[in-house]
């Protein structure tokens, strides 16, 4: 080739490799973000005594459902990333309310209920897209469908898609897990829970793709199996 093609090759070859680079950044940028998420994720359930398998639990099968109802597989990913901070807020919770082994009075349970706005405002400012997402998932998962939840009173698509798929995949882990204030529930008894919730709680939707997809929540389960006591 000639001076001229020589040089236009070299300016292609130049960004190429200025291309592979920032996208090795950039999915190292991801993967940061994804260790941060599970590390703090993990912190907070470690206070509550709890294993860190329950985030990772919720943010599969979250996707799972999230899936099944049709968003794309994008977001769906960025919301598997950003699920695990749900319950982020419970770091500004004392211990002796996040770990009493008894039922919480109407004062302590005022409290616990903080945890939402807390979880916000921890992540609200952040440029981040999951650490958005996570946001206004920490803010509305204790939201309800038929609304009653708290703490803004939301009701039906006024809560987000993630924080309503994220309140079912929760509910559903922590009934089947061993909690410091209770048993395991049988897998039925959850199953019977979600169903009479349906509609009230939680959007009937979600726990038809959740119930619909049983075999492979039950692999997820399966998979991050450490104390995870359910039938």
């Amino acid at each position: 080739p000639n001076a001229f093609d020589t040089q236009l090759i070299d300016i292609f070859v130049r960004n190429v490799l200025i291309a592979v680079e920032n996208l090795y950044l950039r999915n190292a940028l991801v993967d940061t973000q994804r260790e941060v998420v599970y590390r703090l994720s993990e912190a907070v359930e470690t206070r509550s005594r709890e294993t860190g398998n329950h985030v990772k639990r919720v943010a599969e099968i979250s996707k799972l459902i999230a899936l099944e109802l049709g968003m794309d597989e994008r977001r769906a990913e960025v919301f598997r990333l950003a699920s695990p901070l749900h319950d982020i807020g419970k770091v500004g919770i004392p211990d002796a309310i996040l770990n009493k082994p008894g039922r919480l009075d109407d004062e302590e349970m005022d409290t616990m209920r903080g945890h939402a706005q807390l979880g916000y405002d921890i992540l609200k400012n952040s440029e981040r897209e999951i650490l958005q997402v996570g946001a206004d998932i920490a803010y509305q998962h204790h939201e309800k469908w038929a609304g009653g939840g708290y703490p803004q009173g939301l009701k039906g698509e006024e809560i987000s898609i993630e924080a309503r798929i994220t309140a079912v995949a929760d509910v559903f882990d922590a009934l089947s897990s061993a909690r410091c204030y209770k048993k395991p529930w049988p897998r039925k008894d959850v199953i019977e829970f979600l169903c009479a919730e349906s509609g009230k709680q939680f959007e009937p939707a979600i726990v038809n793709a959740l119930l619909d997809n049983m075999d492979h929540v039950q692999k997820i389960c399966d998979r991050y199996a450490d104390a995870y006591l359910g039938d």
